[in-house]
């Protein structure tokens, strides 16, 4: 199974993909999607929209996994948060991707084993479990990565139980 990780953010949207592969966790691809300073609004979501769907085509995962919103008391940035999210789901359905979505905390669940985890500890948990060499960088392109874990094993543990992954 081979699954596209999706962290949104109005600034900076992180992806990765993952694959698994005799029983094992295999890094194809990471990366971030930015936004420059001043860019107006519609033009990120443009940029983010375009980019996620290049990545998805280029890399034709089976499934797409974003992670879900989380808490945010400024209601402005939720509202941005809220409309990238949309763009990254659309994106997804419109390359007709099975698509699903985890909150912060069942990631953290998932990946490091500790729902409260900072990003620092997804980030060390991603590079031992994909085996890489060096971090992922930026942070959200490692939440993105871990999106992407967490979805691989809720799908086996679904599987494992007879529910629809």
């Amino acid at each position: 199974m081979r699954v596209m990780g999706i962290d949104p953010g109005s600034n900076c949207t992180g992806f990765g993909i993952v694959e698994e592969r005799a029983g094992r966790l295999v890094h194809i691809h990471y990366g971030s999607i930015r936004s420059r300073a001043g860019q107006p609004f519609a033009d990120r979501l443009k940029a983010i929209y375009s980019g996620l769907t290049q990545t998805i085509r280029d890399f034709s995962p089976d499934a797409v996994a974003v992670e879900d919103l989380f808490f945010a008391t400024n209601v402005k940035s939720a509202l941005k948060l809220g409309q990238t999210r949309g763009v990254t789901l659309i994106a997804a359905i419109n390359e007709n991707k099975p698509l699903a979505e985890y909150s912060p905390l069942e990631v953290k669940q998932s990946v490091v084993g500790y729902g409260r985890a900072d990003k620092i500890q997804v980030q060390d948990m991603v590079t031992t479990l994909l085996g890489l060499a060096e971090k992922p960088h930026p942070f959200d392109a490692a939440d993105a990565l871990a999106v992407a874990i967490c979805h691989i094993h809720t799908a086996k543990s679904r599987k494992r139980l007879g529910l629809n992954a």
